[in-house]
Protein backbone atom coordinates (compact mmCIF):
# COMPACT_ATOMS: atom_id res chain seq x y z
CA UNK A 1 0.00 0.00 0.00
CA UNK A 2 1.39 3.55 -0.97
CA UNK A 3 2.29 5.66 2.06
CA UNK A 4 -0.35 8.47 2.89
CA UNK A 5 0.42 11.87 1.76
CA UNK A 6 2.59 13.88 4.10
CA UNK A 7 1.53 17.18 5.01
CA UNK A 8 3.57 20.08 6.32
CA UNK A 9 4.75 20.38 9.86
CA UNK A 10 4.16 24.02 11.17
CA UNK A 11 7.34 23.60 13.29
CA UNK A 12 9.47 22.98 10.22
CA UNK A 13 11.62 25.79 9.56
CA UNK A 14 11.98 26.87 5.84
CA UNK A 15 15.29 25.31 5.18
CA UNK A 16 14.21 22.29 6.66
CA UNK A 17 11.27 22.20 4.07
CA UNK A 18 13.85 23.32 1.18
CA UNK A 19 16.11 20.68 2.33
CA UNK A 20 13.07 18.12 2.44
CA UNK A 21 11.52 18.95 -0.93
CA UNK A 22 14.84 18.48 -2.66
CA UNK A 23 15.18 15.01 -1.22
CA UNK A 24 11.63 14.44 -2.71
CA UNK A 25 12.81 15.43 -6.18
CA UNK A 26 15.92 14.00 -6.06
CA UNK A 27 14.55 10.54 -5.06
CA UNK A 28 11.67 10.66 -8.28
CA UNK A 29 14.43 11.60 -10.13
CA UNK A 30 16.78 8.77 -9.61
CA UNK A 31 13.30 6.62 -9.86
CA UNK A 32 12.75 7.96 -13.24
CA UNK A 33 15.90 7.61 -14.67
CA UNK A 34 16.29 3.61 -12.93
CA UNK A 35 12.61 3.20 -15.00
CA UNK A 36 14.38 4.48 -18.21
CA UNK A 37 17.07 2.58 -17.79
CA UNK A 38 15.25 -1.01 -17.23
CA UNK A 39 13.26 -0.40 -20.43
CA UNK A 40 14.42 -1.56 -23.94
CA UNK A 41 15.73 1.37 -26.22
CA UNK A 42 14.02 2.07 -29.03
CA UNK A 43 16.49 1.53 -31.53
CA UNK A 44 16.87 4.05 -34.61
CA UNK A 45 15.43 2.56 -37.80
CA UNK A 46 18.11 2.56 -40.50
CA UNK A 47 19.35 4.87 -42.98
CA UNK A 48 19.99 2.10 -45.47
CA UNK A 49 17.64 -0.70 -46.02
CA UNK A 50 17.88 -3.51 -48.53
CA UNK A 51 15.03 -4.51 -51.01
CA UNK A 52 14.05 -7.77 -49.24
CA UNK A 53 13.74 -5.58 -45.90
CA UNK A 54 10.71 -3.43 -47.87
CA UNK A 55 9.60 -7.05 -49.11
CA UNK A 56 9.48 -8.16 -45.02
CA UNK A 57 7.47 -4.63 -44.23
CA UNK A 58 4.63 -5.85 -46.94
CA UNK A 59 4.58 -9.24 -45.31
CA UNK A 60 5.10 -8.63 -41.67
CA UNK A 61 6.12 -4.76 -40.42
CA UNK A 62 6.07 -6.05 -36.68
CA UNK A 63 8.41 -8.87 -37.35
CA UNK A 64 10.50 -6.74 -39.15
CA UNK A 65 10.90 -4.16 -36.84
CA UNK A 66 11.38 -6.75 -33.64
CA UNK A 67 14.28 -8.10 -36.35
CA UNK A 68 15.74 -4.99 -36.08
CA UNK A 69 15.68 -4.26 -32.37
CA UNK A 70 16.94 -7.86 -31.85
CA UNK A 71 18.65 -9.04 -34.63
CA UNK A 72 19.36 -12.44 -33.87
CA UNK A 73 21.64 -14.66 -36.65
CA UNK A 74 19.98 -17.62 -38.53
CA UNK A 75 21.93 -20.78 -40.17
CA UNK A 76 20.86 -21.71 -44.06
CA UNK A 77 18.82 -24.12 -44.74
CA UNK A 78 19.87 -26.66 -47.55
CA UNK A 79 17.10 -24.61 -50.23
CA UNK A 80 18.95 -21.55 -49.36
CA UNK A 81 22.67 -23.27 -50.13
CA UNK A 82 21.24 -25.13 -53.45
CA UNK A 83 19.69 -21.21 -54.26
CA UNK A 84 22.95 -19.84 -53.77
CA UNK A 85 24.88 -22.23 -55.59
CA UNK A 86 22.42 -21.95 -58.45
CA UNK A 87 23.19 -18.33 -58.39
CA UNK A 88 26.99 -18.46 -58.72
CA UNK A 89 26.14 -21.17 -61.79
CA UNK A 90 23.88 -19.17 -63.57
CA UNK A 91 26.83 -16.66 -63.32
CA UNK A 92 29.40 -18.53 -64.79
CA UNK A 93 27.05 -19.51 -67.56
CA UNK A 94 26.80 -16.29 -68.57
CA UNK A 95 30.19 -15.57 -68.11
CA UNK A 96 30.30 -13.11 -65.06
CA UNK A 97 32.50 -14.21 -62.69
CA UNK A 98 30.20 -15.34 -59.33
CA UNK A 99 29.88 -12.98 -56.65
CA UNK A 100 31.26 -15.68 -54.07
CA UNK A 101 30.12 -15.56 -50.38
CA UNK A 102 33.89 -16.88 -49.25
CA UNK A 103 31.61 -18.36 -46.32
CA UNK A 104 29.17 -20.15 -48.14
CA UNK A 105 32.36 -21.17 -50.65
CA UNK A 106 34.55 -22.55 -48.23
CA UNK A 107 31.55 -24.96 -46.54
CA UNK A 108 30.92 -28.36 -47.01
CA UNK A 109 27.47 -28.87 -48.83
CA UNK A 110 24.30 -29.74 -46.46
CA UNK A 111 22.78 -33.32 -47.31
CA UNK A 112 20.36 -32.77 -49.97
CA UNK A 113 21.87 -29.37 -51.66
CA UNK A 114 23.85 -30.93 -54.58
CA UNK A 115 20.92 -33.03 -56.13
CA UNK A 116 18.22 -30.03 -55.69
CA UNK A 117 21.42 -27.68 -57.67
CA UNK A 118 21.25 -30.82 -60.62
CA UNK A 119 17.54 -30.12 -60.51
CA UNK A 120 17.66 -26.38 -60.91
CA UNK A 121 20.48 -26.13 -63.57
CA UNK A 122 18.42 -28.52 -65.61
CA UNK A 123 15.46 -27.10 -65.43
CA UNK A 124 17.23 -23.68 -66.21
CA UNK A 125 18.50 -25.47 -69.56
CA UNK A 126 15.32 -25.87 -70.43
CA UNK A 127 14.20 -21.81 -70.06
CA UNK A 128 14.27 -19.64 -72.92
CA UNK A 129 15.94 -17.67 -70.50
CA UNK A 130 19.20 -20.08 -71.08
CA UNK A 131 20.09 -19.35 -74.50
CA UNK A 132 19.32 -15.41 -74.41
CA UNK A 133 22.19 -12.83 -73.67
CA UNK A 134 21.83 -10.79 -70.64
CA UNK A 135 23.14 -6.76 -70.77
CA UNK A 136 24.40 -7.24 -67.06
CA UNK A 137 24.21 -10.16 -64.36
CA UNK A 138 24.23 -9.43 -60.38
CA UNK A 139 23.71 -5.57 -61.07
CA UNK A 140 24.04 -3.56 -58.25
CA UNK A 141 21.58 -0.39 -57.59
CA UNK A 142 20.64 1.87 -54.74
CA UNK A 143 18.41 4.89 -55.16
CA UNK A 144 16.63 7.45 -52.76
CA UNK A 145 13.09 6.92 -50.92
CA UNK A 146 11.16 8.39 -48.50
CA UNK A 147 14.79 9.33 -47.01
CA UNK A 148 16.31 5.88 -47.09
CA UNK A 149 18.37 4.62 -49.45
CA UNK A 150 17.67 0.88 -50.84
CA UNK A 151 19.93 -1.20 -52.25
CA UNK A 152 19.68 -4.07 -54.24
CA UNK A 153 21.93 -6.31 -56.63
CA UNK A 154 19.60 -7.60 -59.98
CA UNK A 155 20.21 -10.87 -61.17
CA UNK A 156 19.91 -10.17 -64.52
CA UNK A 157 19.34 -7.07 -66.77
CA UNK A 158 17.97 -8.06 -70.39
CA UNK A 159 17.38 -5.83 -73.42
CA UNK A 160 14.80 -6.33 -75.59
CA UNK A 161 14.31 -5.60 -79.26
CA UNK A 162 12.66 -2.54 -79.85
CA UNK A 163 11.26 -3.66 -82.94
CA UNK A 164 9.35 -6.38 -80.77
CA UNK A 165 7.66 -3.54 -78.66
CA UNK A 166 6.93 -3.57 -75.08
CA UNK A 167 9.15 -2.31 -72.34
CA UNK A 168 13.09 -1.97 -73.62
CA UNK A 169 14.46 -3.42 -70.71
CA UNK A 170 14.09 -6.35 -68.88
CA UNK A 171 14.57 -7.03 -64.84
CA UNK A 172 14.97 -10.93 -63.77
CA UNK A 173 15.26 -12.32 -60.74
CA UNK A 174 15.90 -15.98 -60.10
CA UNK A 175 13.86 -17.77 -57.84
CA UNK A 176 14.36 -21.60 -56.76
CA UNK A 177 11.02 -21.68 -54.42
CA UNK A 178 7.84 -22.27 -55.56
CA UNK A 179 5.76 -19.88 -57.42
CA UNK A 180 3.62 -18.00 -54.56
CA UNK A 181 -0.25 -16.75 -55.19
CA UNK A 182 -2.24 -13.97 -54.24
CA UNK A 183 -1.16 -11.62 -51.74
CA UNK A 184 2.38 -13.16 -51.32
CA UNK A 185 3.19 -12.54 -54.61
CA UNK A 186 1.85 -9.35 -54.72
CA UNK A 187 3.80 -8.78 -51.07
CA UNK A 188 7.43 -10.13 -53.22
CA UNK A 189 6.56 -8.22 -56.14
CA UNK A 190 7.48 -4.84 -53.88
CA UNK A 191 11.59 -6.36 -54.70
CA UNK A 192 10.93 -5.89 -58.33
CA UNK A 193 9.43 -2.43 -57.76
CA UNK A 194 13.14 -0.94 -56.04
CA UNK A 195 14.67 -2.93 -58.91
CA UNK A 196 12.75 -1.10 -61.33
CA UNK A 197 12.20 2.47 -59.78
CA UNK A 198 16.27 2.33 -59.23
CA UNK A 199 16.94 1.12 -63.07
CA UNK A 200 15.09 3.58 -64.40
CA UNK A 201 16.25 6.39 -62.65
CA UNK A 202 19.91 5.25 -63.32
CA UNK A 203 19.43 4.80 -67.08
CA UNK A 204 17.30 7.86 -67.00
CA UNK A 205 14.65 6.07 -68.74
CA UNK A 206 10.39 5.93 -68.33
CA UNK A 207 9.55 3.43 -66.01
CA UNK A 208 7.35 2.47 -68.73
CA UNK A 209 10.03 1.36 -70.41
CA UNK A 210 11.79 -0.98 -67.80
CA UNK A 211 9.94 -4.41 -67.05
CA UNK A 212 10.40 -6.86 -64.57
CA UNK A 213 9.70 -10.36 -63.69
CA UNK A 214 10.49 -13.34 -61.61
CA UNK A 215 11.72 -16.72 -63.12
CA UNK A 216 10.73 -19.84 -60.96
CA UNK A 217 13.60 -22.03 -62.21
CA UNK A 218 12.08 -25.47 -60.33
CA UNK A 219 8.53 -24.96 -62.58
CA UNK A 220 10.24 -23.12 -65.81
CA UNK A 221 7.69 -20.28 -64.88
CA UNK A 222 8.28 -16.56 -65.73
CA UNK A 223 5.98 -14.59 -63.24
CA UNK A 224 5.34 -10.87 -64.75
CA UNK A 225 3.17 -9.38 -61.52
CA UNK A 226 0.32 -7.81 -63.20
CA UNK A 227 0.73 -5.16 -60.35
CA UNK A 228 3.98 -3.69 -59.18
CA UNK A 229 4.37 -0.83 -56.41
CA UNK A 230 4.95 2.43 -57.15
CA UNK A 231 7.36 4.79 -55.85
CA UNK A 232 4.50 6.25 -53.05
CA UNK A 233 3.56 2.58 -51.90
CA UNK A 234 7.55 1.72 -51.15
CA UNK A 235 7.10 5.40 -49.24
CA UNK A 236 4.36 3.45 -47.20
CA UNK A 237 6.13 1.12 -46.44
CA UNK A 238 9.46 2.47 -45.23
CA UNK A 239 6.99 4.88 -43.45
CA UNK A 240 6.49 1.36 -40.69
CA UNK A 241 9.82 1.02 -39.79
Amino acid sequence: ASAPARTADPEEDDDARTARAWTEETELLLALRRERAAAPAEAAPPTHVSASLLVGLAEDPEQVRSGLRRPMPRRPAPQARAGTRFHEWVEEHFGSPAMLDLGEALTDPEEGAEPELGRLQEAFRASPWYQRQPWAVEFPLETPVAGFTVRGRIDAVFRNDPAAGGAEWELVDWKTGRVPTGARLEHRAVQLAVYRLGFARLMGVPLEDVGAAFHYVAENRTVRPARIADEGELARLLGLL
